[in-house]
């Protein structure tokens, strides 16, 4: 066996796991959020960066608000989802660089002082965060629904400010009936690795 990690782990992050689009009512609590976001934040970033910010949509008129700029057919799952939440990358990241990266606090000038360049680089290590906390959340027994499938800037205007740009939302809960779509293929090593 070429992997350390436990074959049920593996099966619990990756091969058992399966997206969401039903949960039951059970709540997904503060703690539970916590927990994952406390395993998670130590995922490799470029430079240490925390782009990440989640925005737990947990009341009703602000779950409304949310269901709104939803796809159509993403309305039903987040209007019923026990917990939604917003991840949005924050293109003002780069204050904190130098106390999350302090073997060069110099990056945060150097690198990031124009806006383009934050904003792609927000982009980027933020999807990596909004992956480590997609497998975050089956590390906790939960399942996620993640979607992007939504009107962004409708999201962003609602919610957050032109500082954080929105990068998706996630249902989160414990799975329903008939939560998730048969298996789908995935491509073999040999469509997807070159040895140059």
């Amino acid at each position: 066996m070429s992997l350390v990690l436990d074959p049920t782990a593996q099966d619990l992050l990756f091969r058992e796991a399966h997206t969401a689009n039903t949960f039951t009512d059970e709540p997904v609590t503060d703690e539970q959020v916590q927990a994952i976001y406390d395993l998670v934040k130590f995922g490799p970033t470029a430079f240490n960066q925390t782009p990440l910010r989640i925005t737990l949509v947990r009341s009703a008129e602000a779950r409304e608000r949310l269901v709104q700029h939803m796809a159509e057919g993403n309305q039903p799952k987040t209007a019923t989802a026990p917990l939604v939440a917003i991840l949005s990358a924050d293109n003002e990241f780069h204050e904190e660089l130098p106390a999350l990266f302090p073997a060069f606090p110099q990056a945060k000038d150097l690198f990031f002082s124009e806006r383009p360049a934050r904003e792609s680089a927000a982009r980027i290590n933020a999807a990596l965060q909004a992956a480590y906390f997609i497998i975050g959340i089956r590390a906790a027994g939960l399942a996620a629904g993640p979607m992007t499938g939504l009107d962004f800037e409708g999201v962003r205007k609602e919610f957050l400010d032109d500082d954080h740009t929105p990068l998706m939302v996630i249902n989160i809960g414990k799975p329903g009936e008939n939560a998730s779509y048969p298996r789908s293929p995935r491509l073999a090593y040999d469509e997807v690795v070159t040895t140059v």
